[in-house]
């Protein structure tokens, strides 16, 4: 039995540069994989923030269709309903000129911006089609 073991772990250092090759791949493939895994979720939880942004803006506008797809073009074209983002002074989903947008969430980024233009146009559609004619709303 002793007499065997020697004999298999003198073979196994007989081919360490095949055996180290096919342990590092194995590895760098387990690595590769686990790189793209996480990309893949980081990737999807932005994708569900966006959704969940959308849906809470259909909420917000009392499940209007047409509004909200005016508003939906309206924030595309914004910010891609991203809360972070920021262009000079402008902040946040609706591009306000508020610093207010730049301290809370999404979700109060959406109320605010539904509110703003609900009260300086009268419908998402209205801002939409001020934003397509002039380049800003």
């Amino acid at each position: 039995m002793l007499g065997s073991r020697k004999h298999s772990l003198s073979k196994r250092k007989a081919e360490p540069p095949r055996a180290r090759l096919g342990r590092c791949w194995l590895f760098g493939s387990a690595i590769c994989i686990c790189i793209t895994l996480s990309l893949l979720i980081n990737e999807s939880v932005a994708l569900n923030k966006t959704t969940h942004y959308k849906q809470y803006a259909f909420m917000q506008l009392d499940y209007s269709f047409t509004e909200f797809y005016c508003l939906d073009d309206l924030y595309t074209a914004e910010s891609r309903w991203n809360p972070n983002a920021k262009n000079g002074s402008h902040y946040g989903i609706p591009q306000g000129r508020s610093k207010y947008l730049a301290t809370v969430d999404g979700f109060k980024q959406i109320e605010w911006g539904i509110k703003y233009n609900m009260n300086r146009y009268g419908s998402m559609c209205k801002a939409l089609h001020h934003f397509k004619t002039k380049g800003w709303h």
